[in-house]
């Protein structure tokens, strides 16, 4: 009887102390948004014995058992996939803004409202040689406009392509861990705390892997994980990671702003993740860069016609104001207000006829002008970084929800974690009590002899 209650009080302490281990170490990563909850899993203990042709058995006490994550797959998919969606929009969002502030921060819309402003100022006294000096120094600035306008966005659009450059090797340094932790989880011991470990830390590469590309994954006997990229438009997926073997993902910027990812010979297009944002942002802002070199175009093209249609206030044919094709190559080609083209194609020298600037200043003004194109290239990138906004928002409340309920599942509850413990404490502190009473009794019975 004392030896019975030795091992069963010996074996309740010893699964207590293991318990109180696991409820420290959760305690200890209660801030751990990889870590997952550990449980440990305790049993009957049964002792048999047979004598003769008898067989008794009797309670022995308690058996630890594996150590168990509190883990559910298809919410872990949940948070993941809107984690994708979210880190999408976010880039998506971050590059358009950038382009926004390039475009707004360079001025340009305003340097052409005031060169079409002192262009107007003409018409009132169209031989002042200050008006005129003012006007051709307004072009000048507005030349440099397009140049800074065409740098902040080419930088925008750097740092866009820095950041997919940057986001494309996290995804394959995330897949390498996949395939390692995948290797290490077929030498693991099931129930182990390294095991729980392992998973923990596929979980987060997971995580990691799908806030850069949209991922579906299965698992396998072992819990590796085989890894495949969601793509669109909706495919089978292009295989990253398989068992001990992690692909590379490619990702290549085109002249004209388009993405080419790649993983071996397959090409793909990434259905969400922040590398599909970045690559809709890239092309978005290729499309403003056209449109700027399109408004320095017509800018040069429309100037330089109303200047062949006109004459100089000396009587001579009017000459080229601008030279260029581009934002980026535009140049002030009149530096002398007097060769300003304001007068019909034949008019003597000094004529105070506007008619062919009213011509160059409706040239400006039209709908097809540039002011109007680079308006609309404005509202037309506010419009669209005000819709993304808001489908951001609803993004974000789903994955929080998403993350919400994942945390319910697999995060430390201190308040319960610290009532674990004074309940551990308290079952300790009885087994050892229940050894106590066994040793005074063993040494009880032994005095009576």
């Amino acid at each position: 009887m004392p030896t019975s209650l030795i091992s069963i009080g010996r074996s309740g302490a010893a699964a207590a102390r293991a318990s109180l281990e696991l409820t420290a170490q959760n305690i200890a990563n209660a801030a751990n948004p990889d870590y997952v909850r550990r449980t440990n899993s305790q049993s009957e203990l049964v002792g048999s014995a047979t004598i003769d042709f008898q067989t008794s058995t009797a309670l022995s006490g308690t058996r630890i058992g594996n150590v168990q994550r509190a883990n559910s797959e298809l919410i872990q998919r949940q948070a993941r996939d809107s984690g994708s969606d979210l880190a999408r929009a976010d880039a998506e969002l971050s590059g358009l803004r950038d382009a926004e502030t390039a475009l707004e921060n360079s001025g340009l819309y305003e340097s052409l409202v005031d060169f079409e402003a002192s262009l107007t100022l003409l018409e009132s006294d169209p031989t002042d040689s200050a008006l005129r000096t003012g006007a051709v120094e307004t072009a000048r600035q507005l030349t440099q406009t397009f140049h800074f306008a065409q740098t902040a966005l080419t930088n925008a659009r750097t740092l866009a392509e820095g950041e997919l450059s940057v986001g494309t090797g996290a995804a394959n340094a995330a897949a390498e861990d996949l395939a390692r932790i995948n290797l290490a989880l077929v030498n693991s011991r099931e129930g182990t705390s390294g095991r729980a470990s392992l998973l923990d830390a596929r979980d987060a590469a997971l995580g990691d892997l799908a806030d850069e590309f949209g991922v579906s994954v299965t698992f396998d006997e072992f819990g590796g994980a085989e890894v495949r990229l969601s793509t669109s438009p909706a495919s089978a997926g292009v295989l990253l990671v398989s068992g001990t073997t992690a692909n590379t993902i490619d990702a290549a910027v085109q002249a004209d702003g388009s993405t080419v990812f790649s993983v071996g010979a397959d090409q793909f297009a990434p259905a969400t993740g922040a590398s599909a944002g970045r690559a809709n942002a890239l092309a978005d802002i290729a499309i403003r860069q056209s449109d700027l070199d399109a408004a320095a175009a017509a800018t040069v093209t429309r100037a330089n016609t109303a200047q062949a249609a006109g004459s100089a206030l000396d009587g001579s044919p009017g000459q080229p104001l601008f030279s260029g094709t581009n934002a980026s190559d535009i140049t002030l080609t009149l530096t002398d207000g007097a060769g300003l083209a304001l007068a019909p194609a034949g008019a003597p020298a000094g004529s105070r006829d506007t008619a062919n600037l009213g011509n160059l200043i409706a040239a400006f003004g039209a709908d097809d002008g540039p002011i109007s194109s680079i308006d609309r290239t404005l509202l037309s990138l506010s419009s669209r970084i005000s819709g993304l906004d808001t489908t951001r928002e609803g993004l974000a409340i789903i994955n929080q929800s998403a993350e919400a309920q994942r945390l319910s599942q697999t995060g430390v509850d201190l308040d319960t974690e610290a009532a674990n413990l004074i309940r551990l404490q308290q079952a300790f502190e009885a087994n050892s009590r229940v050894i106590q009473v066994a040793t005074n009794l063993f040494d009880t019975i032994l005095g009576l002899g």
